[in-house]
């Protein structure tokens, strides 16, 4: 396993286990034995070319998993293949275009995977723009929302567009409270 992404995930047990923040109850982080994920799968890391929308492209209101909406921009969109079949996906910034955020769902949600599905996004590893258009997408990186821990926190829903039909071998599996 790449060392980075070992240390990273090593960095988030603790997070999840000992961090004032961490969306673990007390019942939940005693017992805690480390969040479930895939081995490293250097095919699910990316350098993409962002087809960028008009800069005029309207909000969308993004649900969330509490019934609210959160405001967010339709940036680009690219497209990649996992195990020989196209996939494509849209990338979101904040209404100013300054932070990336990736949701998606694939054929592991609700399986394999939270069911809701999960996220990269620009303040973890994992999504790093890296031109004008290119980015570098890494989803060994993918994690779960808060509210896959917790139903008090409100989650971003992925849209119907970022809905995969190919799985996603990488990042977080689902939470199994131990």
């Amino acid at each position: 396993m790449d060392n980075q992404l070992a240390a990273f995930r090593e960095q988030i047990d603790d997070f999840m286990q000992f961090h004032p923040q961490s969306p673990l109850d007390d019942d939940q982080r005693d017992a805690f034995r480390g969040l479930n994920y895939y081995e490293d799968n250097p095919a699910l890391k990316l350098t993409v070319t962002v087809e960028r929308l008009p800069a005029a492209e309207p909000l969308i209101e993004m649900e969330t998993s509490t019934g609210d909406a959160r405001p967010f921009r339709r940036w680009g969109t690219f497209g990649f293949v996992v195990d020989g079949q196209p996939a494509r996906l849209t990338l979101y910034s904040d209404p100013s275009g300054e932070e990336f955020f990736l949701p998606f769902r694939d054929a592991t949600s609700g399986d394999e995977t939270y069911g809701a599905g999960r996220y990269l996004d620009n303040n973890r590893p994992g999504l790093e723009q890296a031109g004008e258009s290119a980015f570098e997408i890494d989803f060994n990186y993918a994690y779960n929302p808060y509210c896959a821990y917790s139903p008090s926190f409100s989650c971003p829903l992925p849209p119907r567009d970022n809905w995969l039909a190919v799985p996603i071998r990488a990042g977080e599996k689902q939470f199994e409270p131990k």
